[in-house]
């Protein structure tokens, strides 16, 4: 394979593989692939792998389904507030930095490419591990070290699907 920093391929699940709570990601393309400007990650969501609602005060993030459907709050101070929107396979979704976002799977799972420009949030993902349940209130420092800030709790899978 020719170094991906020149151009290059990289399939599905070719690429080291991490524990983020309680899914999987691929660490598809690093920052120092790219000499910081992307890193790109495939995960496989599931209803209980929604992040807290929050924003990126260093990087835009882009999300591309690749399978299921993935509904997203996007731009609202709560969840209430935000603008609701449902991707299926084949969506593309961009989020700015500053702009408070969160996502939820409405399929029971989804795979999703996860895509940060600048590419520095990378060490947060892989620094977590695999747990048993999301914990994001016990890694606020370490977010906020990465430009992220918690403004909301997650979705809740039975208040957004009656």
């Amino acid at each position: 394979m020719t170094a991906i920093g020149r151009g290059g391929v990289r399939n599905p699940w070719t690429q080291p593989d991490y524990g983020y709570y309680n899914t999987r990601f691929e660490q598809s393309l690093t920052e120092q692939d790219t000499a910081g400007q992307l890193t790109m990650m495939r995960m496989t969501l599931n209803k209980e792998s929604a992040p807290p609602l929050h924003f990126h005060t260093r990087e835009d993030e882009f999300w591309t389904v690749v399978s299921g459907r993935v509904r997203f709050w996007l731009g609202g101070a709560t969840l209430e507030t935000c603008a609701v929107q449902e991707a299926e396979p084949g969506a593309f979704v961009f989020g700015p930095r500053n702009v408070v976002h969160t996502f939820q799977t409405i399929t029971d799972t989804a795979e999703v490419l996860i895509g940060n420009t600048p590419g520095a949030l990378e060490g947060y993902f892989t620094g977590v591990g695999a747990a048993d349940e999301r914990h994001d209130d016990e890694h606020t420092g370490v977010l906020e070290d990465y430009g992220v800030h918690i403004v909301g709790p997650p979705p809740v899978w039975s208040d957004w699907n009656r």
